[in-house]
């Protein structure tokens, strides 16, 4: 969702403006000054993704001698940290020259004209080509123009605790064909191993796009029912029984008590907590979550835990009754950005060049556990062997689906969290609470909706 800014900033925004104020800010006005704008995990002990940069920045600096880079990071959850971006890109007196863009903002941050077409960029540049099909649809708009480098993508699926399963009885080569044999695999958790949480869903407002997209669109697109935008219409589709089932597993989890206490769950930092304190402290049985968890353990992450490479498996998530393809998985990414308004848009190109040259895009996959999205990077030898479970992840990319990059996605996005978040407290059955999804999908669209 494109926020208005708020008169008065509701207190993590408040703070967030403090730092930037402290830090000088950006919209410097320098022409040998680049600044990069950027998310910092709220874990302070993840900071690979600054390591990263301080190299690139050397690396920049001392081809480009009397240019200066300025990293600016915003330490903050995904939402808030998307907020402030905007709020800085609104002002040419603010905007910074070159920002890091979750790809399923794209389209709104380009309606709102924060942002500013690469085509000019992109054809002279010869690395282009290393970019796959898909990475390159991510960051293209409705516009037909690329408003963003990739730097990676991920996907999903189940990791499962092989030391919980042997207490449990359940087998460590795990690999479910439905959606109720992952609940019964949770149920016999719960049953066999009191005081483990079998099964994490993210879920509700709190988590932001980690619950609507690891959560409920991992479920709705293995219902095999609508999706949630029809193409060939040009249009939001309403909740139907895809959409009502998927809200179903997500309440069965809960009121079954299967998943982590409410309260937790619908904590901003759920996903913080469950890399750092369930899985490695052994507290944790499945988590439907992404490829990237391996960083949290590795490359001096936030919690060093070399058991996890055979304490951890990973399974598919299956289709909800196990039909063709058998498999789902969602993809995401995030990618480099000029904003509209940037002072030095040209040597914030210059930049991105550096940070996307074949080494660096090696480097950065290999810390950030990320997926590949060029060629020349899918086949390096040290991409290939940089984390188990790396080729699982990467077999899933025939199975995934991605979001609906279209401007009002965040909205419908921010819709969906409700939704989840009244089944998961129980205040609305899934059919009670597709009815207010529907309500406000109708709002967000102006009533341009596919009922079926």
């Amino acid at each position: 969702m494109r926020p208005t800014a708020p008169k008065v900033l509701a207190p993590p925004l408040l703070a967030l403006a403090l730092v930037l104020t402290a830090c000088g800010g950006s919209g410097s006005g320098d022409p040998d000054t680049v600044e990069v704008v950027y998310n910092r995990s709220t874990d302070n002990n993840i900071r690979f993704k600054d390591a990263f940069l301080e190299s690139v920045k050397k690396e920049f600096e001392k081809a480009h001698p009397g240019r200066t880079v300025k990293l600016i990071p915003i330490q903050a959850p995904d939402n808030d940290y998307a907020t402030k971006a905007q709020q800085m890109m609104r002002s040419p007196k603010t905007a910074p020259d070159l920002v890091y863009e979750d790809t399923f903002r794209i389209n709104s941050d380009i309606k709102a004209g924060y942002l500013r077409p690469l085509d000019d960029y992109i054809a002279d540049w010869d690395a282009w080509d290393q970019f796959v099909g898909t990475a390159r649809q991510a960051a293209k708009a409705e516009d037909g123009r690329t408003y963003g480098i990739p730097d990676g993508t991920d996907t999903r699926g189940l990791w499962f605790n092989k030391k919980i399963f042997a207490e449990a009885g359940l087998p460590a080569d795990w690999q479910p064909k439905n959606w109720d044999e992952v609940l019964d695999a949770a149920r016999t958790v719960k049953r066999e191993v009191p005081g483990v949480i079998p099964l994490n869903v993210y879920t509700g407002k709190g988590p932001g796009e980690a619950a609507v997209m690891q959560g409920f669109e991992m479920l709705l697109y293995g219902t095999g029912e609508d999706p949630l935008y029809d193409p060939a219409a040009k249009k939001w589709v309403a909740g139907g029984k895809g959409f009502r089932d998927a809200l179903g597993f997500v309440r069965t989890v809960y009121a079954e008590k299967l998943g982590p206490d409410v309260s937790d769950a619908l904590d901003p930092n759920i996903g913080t907590r469950v890399a750092t304190e369930f899985f490695p402290d052994g507290k944790l049985a499945i988590s439907l979550d992404g490829s990237w968890m391996g960083q949290n353990w590795i490359n001096k992450g936030p919690k060093e835990w070399r058991a996890w490479e055979t304490d951890l498996a990973q399974a598919p998530m299956p289709t909800q009754h196990g039909q063709a393809p058998g498999k789902v998985s969602m993809s995401g990414g995030w990618t480099w950005a000029i904003p509209q308004k940037a002072g030095n848009p040209d040597l914030a190109w210059e930049f991105v060049k550096t940070l996307q040259s074949r080494e660096n895009a090696v480097r950065w996959d290999v810390a950030g556990a990320q997926i590949a999205v060029r060629k020349d990077v899918a086949a390096d030898r040290r991409y290939l062997s940089s984390m188990p479970g790396i080729t699982f992840f990467t077999k899933l990319v025939p199975y995934t689906h991605y979001r609906p990059a279209l401007p009002v996605y965040p909205q419908v996005s921010s819709a969906i969290g409700e939704a989840m978040e009244k089944v998961t407290t129980g205040d609305a059955s899934p059919e009670a609470a597709a009815k207010a999804y529907d309500e406000q999908l109708g709002t967000l669209t102006d009533g341009a909706v596919v009922r079926r």
